[in-house]
């Protein structure tokens, strides 16, 4: 049962899986719907003493300034707090978000507080990169952690000093209709790719029955709106979004050295190479021995130095791999010596400096 299990396992590999196609929407996006970062300064407060400490100094004066705004007059030399903690509020408003709507806010500390938890995050503007405000956040901050300690030990889970407030910030602006009042739109894909952005063209010309779709380059693909969806331009996205295209990608196998992962694209290809793979492992260990005379002989007791020294080479065999293999050939080549992630990785770059692979290698 199990050889016929694995011999199933390796039949996959060696039959090529065949090209799914995939959505539009899921490989590209229209110009102007995009999400956009949120920014703000703001105070946690209610903090059972894990707040900022005296080194931080303009926590306590956010909170002079705080109380000034609300009448309260008072000396910010004779504010000491540690139930205060400033911190920075980010958010990203999505695409037609209405004013009213809620957003995600992420509360980070910025100065020495031991924690956030529990603490309750004050009115802050959460501005865009154009210094406008488009969001205002407040509530309870949750951080799923903890951190307790004394003098001599003390114990924390998760990470205490950033938290999340669901839907705590309440949107105020809202962003112009990136669709509204167009006649062309630009469709921009993901991963850019000539191939790709051709096959998505005829697709839409095939759909709608007329040349509507054309490009330019490889990363973007107008589109004019047919005259049967002017002022339908939601149902005209939404019939366009549902095409299926099968994207196309380069050969590609990417190492990571400090993880031992290895994935290797589909399109790669190997010229004819022999590998040969075989491990080395000295040994070297010192075991003295003590020399003890006998009773009464007069002889001294020494430390006799002994080296134990062994060498153990593994034969390393040759698997040859042809011209054009597939990733399935050469995964069964490179199992058949044995060869481990990490082997794999230097064997991999071995055939790429023997100008044998034909793909891009990428290590990270």
């Amino acid at each position: 049962m199990i050889r016929k299990t694995i011999l199933i396992m390796m039949l996959c590999l060696l039959i090529p899986a065949a090209a799914h196609a995939i959505r539009i929407k899921d490989i590209a996006a229209f110009d102007g719907v995009r999400d956009n970062q949120l920014i703000g300064y703001g105070l946690v407060v209610g903090l059972n003493g894990t707040g900022d400490g005296n080194q931080t100094k303009f926590q306590v004066q956010s909170l002079v300034n705080m109380l000034e705004k609300m009448g309260v007059t008072i000396n910010r030399a004779d504010v000491t707090v540690k139930n205060v903690a400033a911190v920075m509020v980010t958010a990203t408003l999505p695409p037609f978000a209405k004013q009213g709507s809620k957003i995600d806010a992420l509360v980070s500390s910025m100065g020495d507080a031991k924690s956030i938890a529990g603490g309750t995050l004050l009115m802050t503007p959460l501005k865009g990169a154009d210094n406008q405000v488009y969001a205002v956040a407040q509530g309870g901050v949750i951080t799923n952690s903890f951190s307790y300690g004394g003098q001599a030990a003390s114990a924390q889970k998760n990470h205490p000093t950033a938290g999340r407030i669901s839907d705590g910030a309440l949107v105020e602006r809202e962003l112009p209709n990136a669709l509204a009042d167009k006649s062309m739109l630009r469709l921009n894909l993901f991963k850019a790719d000539f191939t790709t952005a051709a096959r998505i063209t005829a697709s839409v010309n095939d759909k709608f029955k007329a040349q509507v779709a054309s490009s330019s380059d490889a990363g973007s693909i107008i589109v004019t709106i047919p005259p049967g969806y002017q002022g339908r331009t939601v149902e005209f996205v939404a019939e366009l979004e549902r095409l299926e295209v099968r994207p196309d990608t380069v050969a590609k196998v990417v190492l990571n050295e400090r993880t031992g992962t290895i994935v290797i694209g589909e399109n790669v290809r190997i010229s004819s190479i022999a590998v040969s793979h075989g491990n080395l492992t000295l040994l070297i260990r010192e075991t003295p021995q003590v020399s003890q005379p006998g009773p009464l002989s007069g002889g001294e007791t020494r430390t006799v130095p002994r080296t134990e020294v062994k060498v153990k080479e593994e034969t390393g065999g040759l698997a040859i791999v042809r011209e054009g293999a597939s990733i399935g050939d050469v995964v069964r080549a490179l199992n058949a010596l044995g060869v481990t992630p990490r082997d794999l990785i230097g064997i991999m770059q071995a055939i790429k400096a023997a100008g044998a692979l034909q793909a891009e290698l990428s290590i990270i």
